[in-house]
Order: C-alpha cells, then structure tokens, then sequence
C-alpha cells in the first residue's frame, strides 16, 4: 500500500443494450488538463487521466511497482548496459489507423528528441545515441552510457508512443484501450472504447468520462446523487463522512509525491541560504499534515518520498524552531522580517490550503506572505516555465527512479523553476554519476548524499508525501494504487453489470 501516488480506478452505471455491455464510468477530478499531449506539457493531471488508459509505452509499470512489457512483448539488454533491443507486439495499430511498428517508435522518440517539439522532460533521453530500426518490429536503442534508469523512465508517461506529425494537444492519439471522443473545456473529457485493441476482452468499459469538478463540495454532492461513480483525490475531511457507509468505499493510501514549498532561489532574498534555512525552520509539518490532509499524510525531509527504497529521512535537518528561524534572518540582515507572495494554483485545494498554514507559520518569524491563487495554466506558465514567483507549492510525481527524480537539481536543467539561482558543483558530480552507476546499494548510498546536500542546503521545503483518497461507490470492481501519477482504468468493471 505504500507504493502509491496514484490510483487506477473506477466505472459507472452499466446497461444492456442489443446483447453489449454499454458501461460508462464518469470520474470527477479538481483539475483540468491543459493540454492533451504529456509528450510537450509538464501537466501531471495528463499522465493521471489518459496514460495507459489512451497513451501507452514500450513498457508499463504495475500496481506492484514491476515494469513488464506494454507494446514490446519483450526486450534484451546486452551485457554492457548500452543497447536494450525491443520486441514489439504484432498487428498494433494507433486510433488514426497507422501502424504502430518499430519505424512508429524510432519516430516517436526522434519527435521526443527534437528541441523543436518541447518535450517538458528532455534530460530524460538525452543519453540515446542512436536508434535503430532491425525489422518491423524490432527496433534497437543504443545508449551513450549505461543507465540504470532507461526502464524506468520508458514507462513514464514521457515515453509514451505517438504517431508521427500528429498535433496530440487537443486531439489525442495512442494505442490504449480508450481512444478520444471529445473536450468541453470547463466541463469533461470523454474517452471511447478502442474496438480494436490488441488485447482481447480489454478494456470492460464503454466510455469514460471525466467532468472537472475543483469545488470539494460539489464533488461529494455530485458523488451522493450517482452523478459520478468516482471523485479522486476527495478532500480529506469529506471522506470522513463516507466511511462506514455500505454505498460507498474509500481507497486510500501515501501518493509517492513530494509537496514541498518550492523556493525561487533566483530572487532575492531567497538567494541567501540562511534565509531560506529560516523558511524551513518556521514550516510546521505536523501541522500542515494536521490541519491540512487530517493526518493523512507522512512528513518527508528530501525530494523523494517515503514509500521507495532510496528515501533518507532528513526531517531531523530542520526542525520546526520560530526562534532560529527569527535568527536566521537577523543574520541575513532580515531582521524586520520582510514581504513576499506565494503564488498556489487555484485548482489544487490540497497546495492551496498548505499554502495559507504556511503564510500563518511565516508571519510568525516576520515574514508576510500574500497568498496569489492562480488558474493552471498561468501556474505552468508563469512559475514553472518562466520561474516568475518567489514561493509556491506544488507536488512532484515520484519518477520510479532518483535519477529522473532529482534531475531538475542538477546540470542537466540549469533553467528549472526552483534551480535558476542555486547551483552546487558537488551535487552535479553525484547526480551525473548516479546515471551511471548500476550497483543497488551503490546507487542508494550515492542517492542518500544527493538528498542530504539538496536537504542542508534549503533548496526548497519538503513538508509531505500526502495520503490519496479515492470516493468511489460500492459497485465499482478492480481498483488498483499505482506507484506512479496514473488512473489506470483498464482493468476496471462495475459488479452486476
């Protein structure tokens, strides 16, 4: 249960019509995506609502965190690390018709590749040297160096396949057992059944339909009344009020996401160590967790979270201590306190509500913090593409590997949102031999001194790894938590129906 963050879920009101089971399962989440693409947006909500549902990979990862074939039936590595040979399943074919074959998939990464097409995560591929087609439906990946990471990272939703020449932001287009029907913006996103699938029997469902719902109580009203089978990521108090009750059932457990307070350490006086020392020292995690996610969530101290083997516990760094946070910024020449707007994207109540618990702890060392909400696409936009903010809060899927994990702090992505003003010589050594390293207890030992120096140096605040949960009512069938930021609703299907 501890490998989560997300959760792969749910089904609707399922009828009989001609002899076919005509389900639809309709989800109601906060957030809207702001594009359709996960191959050129940083938006995570898109991986959460089409990868593996539309969109699909060389390699997938299940509920249990073991990453097993999706479009290749099977591959080898050679024995030096630096080619990783794909085998590829017969007849796939995308939603448009075209083939998917290893050609598809040299052009798919090739796009990945391409400066041009604006891949959110272009650190991830830049070790492939070549790619190379050997038949139809094999295709070759040669790497520069070995990488320890490749798998992982091929089953994020960065590594989706796609068909060339497509514009994929308002029309998606894969190889899933779902395929698009239609975008109402402001209202739902509605998938199909993919009737012709690969896999037979797959998926259970008709249709799905997912309506943007970001007011909590709207959520639950809509849950109650049967408009929606599903609400996730309901608010924590709110769950409360279903629990026990035969109608309904709450799964639940730690997201495998890092929330944190991220500082723009390109602005002052956020450029000054001690004055971002005094930041973590005023955040109460406890609190937050307390008065924020109702206990449900895990402090964490570092930008991996608890639930992975590479987790170093560095909540000890910084203790809650107002008096040291008040000496801090004497010493930094703050001693006044001094002004600041933490900006939170509106549609995320969890950050929202952390960021107004913070603004009150900071006033209690001096620092005013006016609180900017914001819709998502300004927040992508302003903050995290042009890292045009001082504070903010926001959450960081884990990647399935640290490398991937911690590559917006090291020199690889010297323009990252939370990186521009803060740079360490020794951190990129660690990071860029992590990359290479292959031996497990190796890589955790370097991995725990990555953390460690990102931690010392107050590079953000790390406050939690928040708890899901996910309302659904009592029918639905087939839930499953994934280690990853994906609603996988393949598998799904509603009892009775």
């Amino acid at each position: 249960m501890y490998r989560t963050v997300l959760v792969g879920l749910l089904v609707c009101s399922g009828v009989l019509s001609v002899g076919l089971l005509a389900s639809e399962l309709v989800v109601a989440v906060s957030t809207e995506p702001p594009s359709l693409d996960p191959t050129t947006n940083a938006a995570a909500v898109i991986d959460l609502l089409l990868h593996h549902n539309l969109y699909e990979g060389l390699v997938e990862v299940d509920a249990r965190g073991e990453i097993h074939g999706q479009l290749a039936r099977s591959w080898e590595v050679s024995p030096d690390g630096l080619s990783y040979t794909f085998h590829l399943r017969e007849g796939v074919r995308f939603h448009n018709g075209e083939p998917c074959d290893a050609e598809a998939v040299r052009k798919s990464f090739l796009r990945a590749l391409d400066p041009r097409t604006g891949h959110p995560h272009p650190e991830y591929f830049q070790n492939i040297a070549a790619i190379e087609v050997l038949d139809p439906l094999t295709v070759r990946f040669v790497l520069a160096e070995p990488d320890p990471a490749f798998l992982a990272v091929l089953a994020l939703a960065d590594g989706v396949i796609v068909p060339p020449g497509e514009p994929l932001a308002n029309h998606p287009i894969g190889t899933g057992p779902f395929r698009f029907a239609d975008w109402r913006p402001g209202d739902r996103l509605v998938l199909v059944k993919n009737p012709d699938y690969y896999l037979p029997g797959v998926p259970h469902l008709e249709q799905l339909t997912f309506r943007f719902l970001p007011d909590p109580a709207a959520q639950l009203a809509a849950l109650r009344a049967g408009d929606v089978q599903v609400v996730v990521d309901l608010a924590p108090e709110l769950a409360a009020g279903l629990s026990g009750s035969p109608d309904f059932q709450i799964v639940s457990g730690p997201m495998n996401l890092v929330q944190i307070l991220a500082i723009n350490t390109a602005r002052a006086p956020f450029s000054q160590l001690p004055v971002r020392q005094a930041l973590a020292c005023a955040v109460n995690r406890e609190e937050i967790i307390e008065l924020v996610s109702f206990g449900y969530g895990t402090p964490i101290g570092s930008h991996i979270p608890t639930g992975t083997p590479f987790y170093a516990d560095l909540t000890w760094l910084y203790p809650h201590d107002p008096a040291r946070a008040r000496e801090l910024l004497e010493e930094a020449g703050y001693g006044s306190g001094f002004s600041t707007t933490i900006t939170l994207p509106e549609n995320y109540v969890l950050h929202v509500r952390t960021g107004e618990v913070i603004a009150a702890q900071l006033s209690q060392v001096g620092i005013q913090a006016r609180l900017e909400l914001v819709d998502w696409g300004t927040w992508l936009e302003r903050v995290f593409a042009q890292a045009d903010y001082d504070l903010t809060v926001i959450g960081h899927p884990w990647k399935l590997d640290p490398a991937p994990m911690l590559a917006g702090y090291g020199p690889q992505r010297p323009d990252y949102y939370f990186r521009r003003g803060w740079h360490s010589p020794e951190l990129d050594q660690l990071l860029e031999l992590g990359e290479r390293l292959v031996e497990p207890e190796a890589r955790r030992a370097l991995y725990t001194v990555c953390q460690y120096i990102i931690a010392r140096e107050a590079v953000n605040v790390f406050l939690q790894d928040p708890h899901r949960l996910v309302a659904a009512r009592s029918d639905v069938q087939g839930l499953s938590v994934y280690p990853i930021y994906v609603l996988d609703l393949t598998g799904v299907w509603l009892a009775g129906g």
